[in-house]
């Protein structure tokens, strides 16, 4: 199926911005939203298949509240930053943990090529009136492996919007990916890693459910 969003030009993601997934690492929480970038050559819609390439073995599912900026915001408060939000979908930040542990940081490891299928469609944000109280889960093969709420984020959406604002630039279409809860592969005893063969889900109350199948690259 074709992406739901137009292509966006920046997607801006949070890192470690759910409690129970901070907990399930023992990690402090962070003082302020994390920041680091996908770039749109992840993009992939409902349906298309998330490809693993050979370069790694460590392929891990991340379900995640995704929103679209609406339009052209810069320096806004928290107060007033869901006045810039589109809408809302649900989001995979499919990751490659051997690569982003390897290299130290996230870029690439986040990046490859089909690794943040969004979808099933774009809902209005004046249709999810309560973006912190939302249930969500990620399914693998029908398995429930993350199981949580919005309510638990560390950072809310509208301070995320402010807070990245504050140093960049957000235009109409760009997506935002507010961070995952506790249940990925990476920290399950023992882990679990994304197969050809898989399929995953993406569930948030209120906003769909999303689901791609998983192969190798060709």
């Amino acid at each position: 199926m074709p992406l739901p969003i137009d292509r966006p030009k920046k997607i801006v993601c949070v890192g470690l911005n759910y409690r129970d997934h901070a907990e399930e690492q023992g990690t402090e929480l962070p003082e302020a939203p994390l920041l680091f970038a996908k770039w749109p050559n992840t993009l992939i819609g409902p349906g298309e298949p998330i490809v693993i390439p050979p370069i790694t073995k460590q392929v891990d599912y991340e379900a995640e509240l995704g929103v679209v900026i609406g339009r052209r915001v810069r320096g806004t408060s928290a107060e007033n930053a869901l006045d810039a939000v589109a809408g809302y979908l649900c989001l995979n930040d499919v990751s490659a943990r051997d690569l982003q542990f390897s290299d130290g940081q996230w870029v690439r490891g986040k990046s490859l090529d089909t690794f943040c299928p969004v979808g099933p469609a774009l809902i209005p944000a004046a249709d999810v009136p309560d973006p912190q109280a939302l249930a969500i889960r990620a399914l693998v093969n029908g398995e429930a492996l993350q199981d949580s709420s919005t309510s638990n984020m560390i950072f809310s959406v509208a301070e995320i919007v402010a807070h990245t604002s504050q140093a960049i630039t957000l235009e109409p279409g760009d997506l935002i990916a507010t961070g995952t809860p506790a249940g990925v592969g990476a920290f399950r005893d023992p882990q679990v890693w994304l197969r050809p063969g898989d399929e995953v889900t993406i569930e948030i109350e209120g906003v769909g459910a999303l689901t791609n199948p998983v192969r190798a690259a060709e």
